[in-house]
């Protein structure tokens, strides 16, 4: 073969192919930024407080509606005359999702629900300053139609830590004055399957539950979902590249396969790259629109997590076989430490993934953060895996500027060499640095992406036009991330250009090469068991 595409691609037809991956990258940004909405909606309600004569679950005994024509008697504080009757067991916390006359789409994706509470300082039953645990007795129902009943999906008794801070001094002059609390995560809905949802929850009291929590007022609810639209734009860009990326991976193999050697690692990383891209394009969300798969969200964690792992180790592996002193290329074990901390990382993380979305699949009010052992053990699985991204691109940045240094010291001797041999070594010199500047080029796009995001309002306006900046920075990296993949395969694809139409010129020089020479090569997509290298004065066999 005559190495590959890059090394024989002229500059004009590579400038073209660089123009054309800059405008289908410009077009994925603008396709999030001008056509979808924003990612998310965030709608708040306010719980309507109801009142249940017998004791029983959030999901027993029937369902309190807080509005319509069967809405539940209601009072509307805690002052009222009626109020002061009734036992706190007696109150139920009810709330409809969605407002009225809205009704909820599979398109939504997902569901997030999270509790805020007004509470008011009381000398004798404050918040400590640990915070408090509250318990909660939580039903969750569902309809498709208005006139049907409701169906108890879900029914649990959850407990939940507050954290509250008074901004006033506790004293009795300040009795009445609200606390400042953290959100509480109540809910998560891998699925949005049904037309209406109804959240019935109950605050039981005795001498030993929800005591020291303050005095609640009222409680706040907060659902988030992903807009049907960007979730339109987001599916058809899925469909659209997962056929690209699966052709453009089958050509490279197949071209690989025609090759008289067997594949090399780097070729093996590069395919593995393609097949990690692929899985994370498959549109699944096209068959959950007709299925309540809950567990959309815990898939769509590890199709992200099985591409960057593969791209973690792609990285290193690129940078390893470009060592040229180092003796033990075409080797996966040569590179288990930082393999290693990759694997290691990305277990830590899907043990937590496994732990949070894999317990909402049984029970959606579930949450590692809702007890004090649960919350120290995702923080130290966060942190460790954290550790090891650390330790990951430090050894990465080592080994990018060991091969930059041997570069350097392998371009002096260029001059000497004849000029077949020069401009071979000068091709494979320039294919590393091609693709260090666009891995750069990316991670870079992405940071820049990252931080706009965050000190932005979340759309900018251009005349006429409005700039949706946070569905234009997940569409824009989701079509950096596929044209990056397809640059890689389509550059480093063996080139169809055969030995046979080599020049005599360069079939002499394949001929007469020596070990001495071998020893100024960065990577060779060639496999000769026998090949030998000189490493330090030393002959070495790979």
């Amino acid at each position: 073969m005559a190495g590959a595409i890059i090394e024989n691609m002229s500059t004009k037809k590579l400038v073209v192919l660089g123009l054309t991956v800059l405008i289908f990258q410009v077009l994925s940004v603008l396709v999030g930024g001008l056509i979808a909405p924003s990612p998310t909606s965030a709608i708040h309600y306010l719980a309507t407080k109801c009142v249940r004569r017998h004791r029983g679950g959030g999901g027993g005994g029937g369902w309190l509606m807080p509005w319509g024509s069967s809405r539940c008697q209601r009072i509307r504080s805690f002052d009222d005359t009626l109020a002061k009757t009734l036992d706190a067991n007696d109150i139920v916390f009810a709330v409809h999702v969605p407002l009225p006359n809205k009704e909820m789409s599979p398109w939504f994706q997902f569901m997030l629900v999270v509790l805020q509470f007004d509470i008011a300082f009381k000398m004798l039953n404050q918040i400590g300053k640990n915070g408090a645990t509250i318990t909660i007795d939580a039903g969750l129902a569902y309809r498709d139609d208005v006139l049907s009943n409701w169906t108890t999906k879900f029914h649990s008794v959850e407990k939940r830590q507050l954290s509250c801070m008074l901004m006033v001094p506790k004293t009795f002059e300040n009795e009445g004055r609200f606390y400042v609390c953290d959100p509480v995560p109540f809910i998560e809905l891998g699925s949005v399957a049904h037309k209406y949802y109804l959240i019935n929850l109950r605050l039981p009291v005795n001498d030993i539950v929800n005591t020291g929590i303050g005095e609640i007022k009222d409680i706040h609810l907060v659902g988030i979902h992903q807009n049907g639209g960007f979730t339109k734009v987001w599916i058809s860009m899925k469909t659209a590249f997962s056929p690209w990326i699966f052709v453009t991976t089958a050509w490279y193999w197949r071209r690989i396969s025609l090759m008289t050697r067997p594949p090399v690692l780097i070729e093996k990383m590069i395919f593995a790259l393609g097949i990690s891209m692929t899985f994370l394009n498959v549109p699944v969300e096209w068959l959950s629109l007709g299925f309540e798969w809950t567990w959309m969200l815990l898939f769509e964690d590890f199709q992200q997590g099985v591409f960057y792992a593969t791209l973690f180790c792609f990285w290193i592996i690129f940078c390893g076989e470009h060592l040229m002193d180092q003796s033990q290329r075409n080797r996966l074990s040569a590179y288990w430490w930082q393999v290693g901390l990759v694997v290691f990382g990305s277990l830590l993380l899907l043990i937590f993934d496994l732990t949070e979305r894999g317990g909402h699949l049984s029970n959606p009010f579930h949450s590692v953060w809702a007890s004090p052992f649960g919350t120290k053990c995702a923080i130290t699985f966060i942190i460790m895996a954290g550790i090891s991204v650390c330790l990951y691109f430090l050894s990465l940045c080592c080994m990018v500027g060991c091969v930059f240094r041997n570069i350097g010291g392998k371009v002096q001797q260029l001059p000497a060499m004849s000029e077949t041999r020069r401009l071979h070594y000068e091709g494979i010199i320039f294919r590393f640095k091609f693709l260090m500047l666009v891995t750069l080029a990316c991670a870079a796009m992405t940071v820049i992406f990252f931080i706009i995001t965050q000190v932005s309002e979340g759309h900018w306006h251009w005349g006429d036009y409005t700039l949706q900046v946070h569905s234009g920075f997940l569409t824009g990296i989701y079509g950096m991330w596929n044209l990056y993949v397809f640059t890689i395969i389509f550059l480093y694809a063996p080139s169809h250009k055969h030995k046979s139409n080599k020049t005599r010129d360069e079939q002499k020089a394949d001929t007469l090469e020596t070990p001495e020479s071998q020893e100024t090569q960065l990577t060779r997509f060639q496999h000769v068991p026998t090949e030998t290298y000189r490493i330090t004065g030393k002959v070495a066999e790979e």
